[in-house]
């Protein structure tokens, strides 16, 4: 088979697998990036053993609540892209968590003081003003955020050479939160190995995480994941650097 043929049967399966969801197990054995050491999904659940309201913005499929042992006894999830919400209800039946289904550039639709924690992992925008809002006095905020620059080297790979990011920077954050009358008691940093064996994983990362490379299609990129393809064929594995930050802040 010829390098092109090849690469139009990786990019072919790629595509047409669902990428409903925010699991990422279709990439098992094709790609692979390094966890951030904290262990979110374990803070996740330690912080819900001891309050009575919860809410997870952005849940994605209910991925990370799902794994939530022993639940309050009022847990919210919000979700903003559609085919999400009923993954999310699905996944989430077995903990008693209610799914509303949110205009993402809306207002939280839930009364002020509502919640002693919000968590968000990976949130798409986080609205401080929101956040501090439907937080009772003395709740919590703990959440996972996608850092600046993060894929960097794969956006490149696809668009070119980039600006340098103006956005997502964790110090941002924390003005932000702080702004918004959060105390941030605790804030991590880490710079995360990701691996793409090949141009298959790359493409349906590309379609799951859509804003690395935004408006992403085959059709209108199929040169570059051609090229991309040789360069895993000629030099191995094609590796790029994530980063995270943990941010834990609390309404005074």
């Amino acid at each position: 088979m010829s390098t092109e043929r090849e690469a139009d049967t990786l990019i072919a399966e790629a595509a047409a697998a669902p990428v409903d969801g925010w699991g990422f197990d279709w990439l098992a054995g094709r790609a692979t990036e390094e966890r951030p050491p904290w262990g979110y999904a374990r803070l996740v659940a330690e912080a819900m053993a001891q309050i009575d309201a919860a809410l997870d913005v952005d849940t994605g499929g209910g991925e990370v609540l799902a794994e939530v042992p022993r639940p309050p006894k009022l847990l919210v999830a919000t979700e903003g892209w559609p085919p999400n919400v009923e993954v999310a209800r699905r996944t989430l039946r077995r903990v008693g968590a209610t799914v509303v289904a949110v205009d993402p550039d809306a207002p939280l639709p839930f009364r002020d003081a509502s919640f002693d924690l919000v968590v968000s992992r990976h949130p798409v925008r986080t609205d401080w003003a929101e956040t501090a809002r439907v937080l009772r006095p003395g709740g919590r905020f703990l959440s996972q955020q996608i850092g600046a620059g993060t894929m960097r080297e794969l956006s490149e790979a696809i668009l070119g050479p980039l600006p340098p990011p103006s956005q997502r920077h964790a110090d941002q954050a924390v003005a932000d939160a702080e702004a918004a009358g959060l105390r941030v008691v605790d804030l991590r940093r880490a710079t995360l190995r990701a691996v793409f064996s090949d141009v298959g994983a790359v493409v349906w990362f590309l379609r799951k995480v859509i804003w690395t490379v935004p408006g992403f299609t085959v059709d209108r990129y199929r040169p570059q994941l051609h090229a991309l393809h040789h360069r895993i064929s000629t030099h191995g594995p094609f590796e790029a650097r994530s980063t995270r930050f943990l941010i834990d802040a609390v309404r005074p």
